[in-house]
Parts: C-alpha cells; structure tokens; sequence
C-alpha cells in the first residue's frame, strides 16, 4: 500500500507527459497575452485536481478494465458506454496516438530538418514499430517508466535553468512580446483545450484509489501531487516566455528545443530533442498497450465483436484490436498530414468528443449518489458537491469551448464519428440476433472483467 508522497509521486507520472513541450505554444499563440497564458495554466491545475478526485470516487466505486465505460453505462445506461468506448477507438485513443508521434516528429525536425510529409512518414513509422513491439509481447516495464517520468521533469527543471541562464547573461527573448490582448472568452476558453490537454492524466490517476491506505492519503496524494504538476508546468512556461517573448513562443512547434538552443547551444538543443521525442514515444507506446486493451475489454460485451475479442494467450496481448487500432490511427496521421494540421488538427478531432465524455463523468457522480446509493464507495470526493461541481461546470465549460474553436466543419467531423457508433451499434445488435456466437472463437477470450496489468 502506497502512503501519501509515494502516491503524490506515481500522480506526477501520470499527469506529466509530452503535451507541456507542444501545446504551450498553441496557448501563447491563441491568448496573446503573457499574464494570461501562466493564468490559463494555474487553473488549469485547480480543475485538473478537482477532476482527478471526482474520477478518484468513480473509479473506486465502480471498478472495470474499461474504466469510465463501467460508470457510464451505470448512470446513462449501455448505449451511453458503449459510445464512449466506440469514441476511445474511433477518436480518443487513436487521435492522442496520432498526435503523439507527431510530437515526436516535430522535435525530431529540430535536428534532421523534414516536410510536411517527411513528418507524417515518422509519425506512421513510430505508430507501426510501437504497434509491432507490443505485438511481440514486449511491455512497458515499471522501471523504464519511472526513468520516462523522472527524464520529463528533469526537462522541465532545464527549461528553468535555461531561463535563468539567459536572464544572468542578458540575453533578450528571441523575439518581442506580443501586445497584450483583453481578455476574451471565446479565446481563453480554446486555449483552455489545450491547456488541459497537457493536464490530460488526472482522470487516470483516479486508479490509485485502491492502491493507498486510507482515504485522506488519497485525498494528500492528489493535491500533493497535482500542485507539483502545475508547479512545473507554471516554470516551464515561465521559462518560454522569459527565453522567447509570447511571440517567439507561439511561432515554434517545438518550443522546449528552441529554448534550450539559445540557452546551451546545440548541445542542449540535441538533449531536449532526444527527451521529448523518448517521452511522447514512449507516452504512445502505453496508449497502444491500454487501448487495445479497452477495445477488448468492450468487445467481449458484443457478441457480434467476437473477432477482436480474441486473445493471444501466447504473448498476452489482444493481437486483432491492436491492430485495428493500429489502422485507424495511421489513417488519422494521413489526414493530420493532408491537412497540414498535424498536432493541432488531431485536437481539433479530439475534443469536442473527449470533453463531451468528461462532462457526463461529472454528472454521472451526482447520478450514481442518487439512483446507487447502496454501492460500495471507498473513498468519497471531498467537499462534495462542490468539487464535482467545480470540475463538471469546468469540462462544460471547455467543452463548449472546443466546439466553438473547432467550427462547424471539426464538430460534424468530431461528433458525426461518434454518431456512426451509433450505427455500428445497431448493425451489431441485428448481427448478434440473426446468429449464434461461434463458441470455438469464445474459448480464445480471457475471463470478461479480468483485469488488465497498467502500463
């Protein structure tokens, strides 16, 4: 059992990922004001802890390898699960797959400059080399992620240090502050998108739950943890707009390299490349391992989804999802690079859906209080209800905020993929009815609900 500082440090690894050396520069780039930009990143860490304890009641309440598809369908029924599962496959998990390799890609062009194409083509490499790797077996070892989360905020602690560096030489930023703009809703609220999206791991450290010793270390754990986060995330960008003025920030796409150039030379260029491009790699590397798994874990509740329920007991691993999950991710690079959108444009696909989700978690916290009273709760959120309030009116709130950034033409994209779930789900039904499920097929399937190892 975990006690409250070892929590509050796996927490940190589970937040902290490739997002802060991309979309920073995407937040600079849609607020343009620097008194903003550190505004949008400190609440973004109050709604991410307010987040992370809702899902903390969720998760302990209503366990499932699938995660919120358990809760999901619990409060709003199986229709509603089982669109969030189809929104992880078809959307969620393989756009954040996507957009990962193509954070890898932009850092790698620091160093071996490349198109558009030249990008795309990376990014298709590293999503089929990870996809075979997991095929084979291979995993993500305990070990290996601790030294990913440890080289993530040694990075950051450099992004400071190079600030600091360029201050103690006199070096101006690499290019004038933009003029501060008022503040404006609509704005803040798109950058709000990508702001959270760094903070994307709070929902999953509500698994930890189970893994302290009393509710109160839970409750330490998160605000210990988060505060850290947020902290670092307050530095690094800090550190980008002290190094390269609000409008040298929102010009790069790889922020965190241009920094460390003017602060080290090329050496430290080369550093922060190789670490952002091991950790988005390696970040993508768990998202092939826990999405196959969630497309597995759903499929053994479709009959008509036999197939990709199937197990490889030789390796461990669910080898068809994987693959198809492989596939439509590849098809998402292809589209990112058609677009010319690249990290941006898999945002856009991503979160009017992904924030939609979020907001029926929130709600499905009061509903359950309400229609479950009798299930098991572990541990309760603090201060309820105005924590889950907090979070639920905040992913509204973003969520409206995505779809008013991404238009008209990303919304029917985004929510049309969701409503041909929809579909799927009948054609499934009428599948199922019309034919027995082939029982040699069946004897290749784990139990349903065993759980999955985490990455």
């Amino acid at each position: 059992m975990l006690g409250p500082w070892s929590a509050a440090s796996v927490v940190v690894g589970m937040v902290i990922g490739a997002g802060i050396f991309r979309s920073a520069s995407l937040v600079a780039a849609g607020l343009h004001n620097e008194t903003l930009v550190m505004l949008a990143w400190g609440l973004g860490g109050v709604f991410a802890l307010a987040g992370a304890l809702t899902y903390a009641e969720l998760a302990t309440s209503f366990p499932h390898p699938g995660g919120d598809y358990r809760f999901l369908s619990e409060a709003f029924g199986p229709r509603i699960g089982f669109l969030f599962a189809w929104s992880r496959f078809a959307i969620i998990f393989t756009a954040s797959a996507a957009m990962l390799a193509f954070v890898a890609a932009d850092y790698l062009a620091e160093l071996l400059p490349m198109g558009t194409a030249g990008k795309a083509g990376v990014a298709a490499l590293a999503i089929l080399a990870l996809t075979a790797l997991n095929l084979r077996g291979v995993k993500t070892s305990t070990r290996s992620q601790l030294v990913l989360v440890a080289t993530d905020i040694a990075a950051l602690l450099a992004l400071g240090a190079a600030a600091i560096a360029l201050i103690a030489t006199g070096t101006p930023p690499l290019a004038p502050e933009t003029v501060p703009l008022a503040f404006a809703p609509t704005s803040f609220g798109a950058a709000m998108v990508f702001v959270m999206l760094a903070y994307g791991g709070f929902n999953d450290a509500a698994t930890l739950s189970a893994e302290v010793r009393r509710p109160r270390d839970m409750t330490l754990a998160m605000i210990g943890g988060m505060a850290m986060v947020t902290a670092l995330y307050l530095l690094a960008n800090w550190a980008y707009l002290t190094g390269l003025g609000g409008a040298g920030l929102a010009a790069s796409d790889a922020p965190a390299a241009a920094l460390m150039a003017r602060a080290f030379g090329p050496a430290g260029r080369i550093a922060m490349v190789i670490a952002v491009a091991l950790a988005a790699l390696a970040i993508l590397n768990a998202l092939v391992i826990v999405g196959g798994r969630t497309l597995y874990a759903v499929a053994s509740d479709e009959p008509a989804l036999e197939r990709l329920a199937q197990w490889d007991a030789g390796r461990g691993v669910p080898r068809t999802a994987i693959w198809v999950q492989c596939t439509v991710s590849l098809v998402l690079v292809g589209w990112g690079s058609w677009t010319r959108g690249g990290f941006a444009a898999m945002v856009d696909y991503m979160a009017p859906v992904y924030w939609l989700f979020l907001s029926l978690a929130g709600l499905s916290l009061f509903r359950l209080r309400a229609t479950r009273p009798e299930a098991l709760r572990p541990y309760r959120v603090p201060l309820y209800p105005l924590v889950p309030l907090v979070f639920t009116t905040g992913a509204v709130f973003v969520l409206v905020a995505s779809i008013r950034y991404v238009g008209w033409t990303g919304s029917l994209l985004s929510f049309g993929m969701l409503g041909l779930g929809l579909v799927v789900r009948a054609g499934l039904h009428r599948r199922s009815a019309g034919g027995a499920v082939d029982p040699a097929a069946a004897t290749m399937r784990l139990p349903r609900h065993e759980p999955f190892e985490r990455p």
